[in-house]
């Protein structure tokens, strides 16, 4: 075992949520250690981003360079039915006429990439193709450290004051600790795919995301990128996507056909590179921290990205966990689970919000037309909450408003800090 020196924090993954609260502490002047088991640029699914993701990135003085990667432009979304018929799309700049209102539909592999030089510039030490194994704990039980090993098998330690866990759907320590809990009612699966050469809509539109629905409780995603390439997946139940047969290829090509605008919109593609399947889509942490480490991102939560909320959320709690560490490492003595109660509260409650409305969505009796014909002084605050404008902010109404048109599930009680002491 090589023992490496004590950094101020330890940061486990190099995504979204690992390279912003790792660009965030290093400005801070924090000496900070971010591990990375892959080797960037790497793909990765995700690439539809929600208007409020500009706040972060302008924090992170990102807004320009975003500009410069000339991405797809994205000023709305639009939703299909089941017979093909498309919504008028829901522009963002309507809503609100701020630069956040136009947002980009990403090549993950490139965006991440940029993410993770960013916290390199910002001082932030960088392994990659450095995997996590463990989590180091005192004699308290308290986390102090990882343990990693290289791409060529030297086994490493780190020491910290703090952890955090930004390993995306690895989910690192809820792995450790099978302390993962499934969303009891959102167990859908994905399968997706690229294509090169389908169709596009006209002007404004040509960048809109598109959810189409499908039988089942199921939807298509549609997102136009730059070089002509469209991410293209499927979201339902598993029994009905596997009703007749497990191979994703098969599944896709049967289920194309089964919604008029995605069939019209995918016909003139090229389908390209391989099927992509996932399962286990929605889940939230025991805890979302305990004495020595915080989860962020992934790592704690997901949700079903029929909103694009994956990013932001990302983003949003790295954000925030790295303001809770901040101001942790400033004070004397180890940094507990107490240090990120409010960083739990927000964030719970901020994804829970979102929870509720993917839970209307998913509703077979529930449309956002009727939602808004019935409450129009409603229009503005449903806008602002599927733009992301989620962080301390009262949504009661708003949600006792979709009670008349969908069941809305009870919140979920977990995923707060550990306040419990720590066990050896």
């Amino acid at each position: 075992m090589t023992y490496q020196k004590q950094y101020d924090a330890v940061i486990v993954g190099g995504g979204p949520a690992g390279s912003t609260a790792g660009a965030l502490l290093a400005e801070k002047g924090w000496d900070v250690l971010i591990l990375e088991k892959e080797k960037f640029p790497r793909y990765h699914v995700g690439e539809s981003l929600m208007p409020f993701c500009y706040f972060t990135f302008e924090r992170l003085g990102l807004v320009d360079k975003i500009k410069e990667m000339a991405w797809t432009e994205k000023h709305s979304v639009q939703f299909v039915g089941r017979n093909g018929k498309v919504s008028t799309p829901f522009y963002f700049f309507q809503h609100n006429d701020h630069p956040s209102s136009t947002t980009w539909q990403v090549k993950r592999a490139d965006f991440d990439l940029m993410l993770l030089d960013n916290a390199r510039e910002k001082g932030a030490t960088v392994l990659e193709e450095t995997a996590v194994t463990e989590f180091t704990k005192d004699d308290s039980g308290a986390i102090v450290g990882v343990q990693a090993e290289s791409k060529g098998g030297e086994a490493l330690e780190f020491n910290a004051r703090v952890v955090l866990d930004g390993s995306g759907r690895d989910a690192l320590y809820l792995r450790k600790t099978s302390s993962r809990k499934r969303d009891p009612e959102l167990n859908k699966i994905a399968i997706w795919t690229l294509f090169k050469g389908a169709k596009r809509d006209p002007g404004l539109d040509e960048g809109s995301t598109t959810v189409a629905y499908l039988d089942g409780k199921g939807w298509f995603w549609n997102i136009p990128m730059a070089d002509d390439i469209v991410s293209s997946g499927i979201v339902a139940e598993r029994d009905y996507l596997y009703r007749d047969t497990r191979d994703p290829k098969e599944i896709y090509e049967r289920e194309i056909k089964n919604n008029p605008w995605i069939e019209d919109h995918l016909a003139s593609g090229e389908q390209f590179g391989e099927y992509w399947v996932t399962g286990e889509y929605s889940y939230r942490g025991e805890h979302c921290a305990t004495d020595g480490c915080v989860l962020i991102g992934d790592a704690f939560a997901f949700l079903d990205p029929v909103f694009s909320s994956g990013v932001f959320l990302a983003l949003k709690s790295a954000e925030l966990a790295a303001d809770a560490t901040d101001i942790a490492l400033k004070k004397d003595g180890p940094i507990t689970a107490t240090d990120y109660e409010a960083y739990g509260d927000t964030l719970c409650s901020s994804i829970e919000v979102m929870r509720q409305v993917v839970y209307a969505f998913y509703d077979e009796r529930f449309s956002f037309a009727d939602l808004i014909k019935a409450n129009m002084h409603l229009r503005g605050t449903l806008t602002d909450c599927l733009i992301g404008d989620l962080v301390d902010r009262d949504y009661g109404e708003l949600l006792e408003a979709m009670k008349d048109f969908a069941k809305l599930p009870e919140p979920l009680s977990h995923g707060r800090a550990n306040l419990k002491p720590t066990a050896p």
